[in-house]
């Protein structure tokens, strides 16, 4: 087992787009309204190649390995990467209690705790303005919720990579 972090940051309106953030499934059915093509198309479009965060967490695995921004073998490395981010970006969070560093610091041993039982890790914030900021820590080989999805880079144990 091992874990892979991704980041995004980029405008909330982006982010809410649900088509663009879901593998695409089946596609709709003749009968269905235009609407529904339409969201098809973008999802087959986007989803696959997109930096944007996916709805659920463990679809980050379906993404290019290009995207992803650390591996590590140990729940405390992942861990400490995701404190990082969240250090670098704290200072634009409009909720000073989201800033606080000691609620960072619950935060990021929550998320090793979690990550040390296979599960994991996504977290978002509203920056000042209309960005968001985006963090996951993904289980892999296993994922959990997703068991049989393959290792964004190809082997069944990562070494660590920055």
């Amino acid at each position: 087992m091992h874990h892979h972090g991704y980041t995004w940051v980029g405008e909330k309106k982006i982010f809410d787009r649900e088509s663009i953030r879901r593998p695409t499934g089946e596609a709709p059915v003749a009968s269905s309204e235009q609407e529904v093509f339409d969201r098809y198309r973008e999802a087959v479009a986007v989803f696959p190649t997109s930096a944007v965060p996916p709805i659920q967490t463990a679809h980050w695995l379906m993404k290019p390995r290009s995207l992803i921004r650390g591996t590590w073998a140990e729940p405390k490395e992942a861990g400490e990467w995701l404190g990082l981010q969240l250090a670098e970006f704290s200072r634009r969070f409009p909720s000073r209690s989201d800033r606080d560093a000691s609620r960072l610091g619950m935060v990021v041993r929550s998320a090793v705790e979690r990550l040390a039982w296979g599960g994991d890790v996504s977290l978002g914030h509203y920056l000042t303005g209309t960005l968001f900021h985006s963090v996951a820590v993904v289980t892999c080989c296993p994922n959990r919720s997703t068991p049989d999805a393959p290792c964004p880079v190809g082997q069944t144990s990562a070494s660590a990579h920055r």
